[in-house]
């Protein structure tokens, strides 16, 4: 039992390598991570050892142990696809025969309340919508609609989470944008989803 709180403790102190990033004061980001060029916005959380670069998460969203978002690609069009050819600065190799521009990296976009398994690989520029769900292990290359929830690799739709009359009204009700005295309010409703909803038209 001792053993295990002193790994739990070590696993923490490792700290967390985040540069050029925003993270707003109410998220968290685990110890291991590296977040690079990103955002995260109020309520988000990822876990230990996620890579996250060029990518701008919503708020509530929920990122497991080691996620991979948006990392380098590399071109494949080239005669090589070898960083000795093109990456200006620092690389794995010492080499470098020459400082050829790739194209910029594409943002990829996170929404809001998205849940994202452990082990899932992102592809940059992927866009994944309000409420979606990606199942652990799976390898996202496409867009993912809102509300839904996709696993496999590569990532394929298992279902919806709701109906389109609930998924509308979630989307218009916007209901991560609440102040905490609002939200506060309502989380009483928040396990029926209809219920919730007309609490907050009336």
């Amino acid at each position: 039992m001792i053993m295990y709180f002193w790994a739990k403790i070590l696993k923490k102190l490792r700290g967390s390598a985040i540069i050029n990033s925003k993270i707003h004061k109410s998220s968290k980001i685990g110890s291991g991570s590296h977040i690079v060029n990103s955002t995260f916005e109020k309520y988000s959380f990822c876990g230990y050892d996620c890579q996250i670069i060029d990518c701008d998460v919503g708020s509530f969203c929920s990122i497991a142990n080691n996620v991979v978002i948006g990392v380098a690609k590399h071109p494949t069009e080239w005669v090589s696809t070898s960083p000795v050819f093109y990456y200006e600065g620092r690389n794995s190799l010492k080499a470098k025969f020459s400082t050829h521009k790739r194209e910029p990296s594409k943002r990829t976009k996170i929404g809001h309340d998205v849940w994202i398994g452990e082990s899932c690989l992102i592809k940059q520029g992927v866009e994944i919508g309000n409420g979606a769900v990606i199942g652990m292990g799976s390898v996202v290359t496409k867009d993912v609609e809102p509300y839904t929830i996709v696993a496999g690799c590569p990532a394929r739709v298992i279902r919806k989470r709701f109906d389109d009359y609930i998924i509308d009204k979630l989307q218009e009700i916007k209901w991560w944008e609440f102040e905490d005295k609002e939200l506060c309010q309502y989380a009483q409703y928040v396990t029926n989803p209809k219920e919730f909803i007309e609490r907050v038209k009336r």
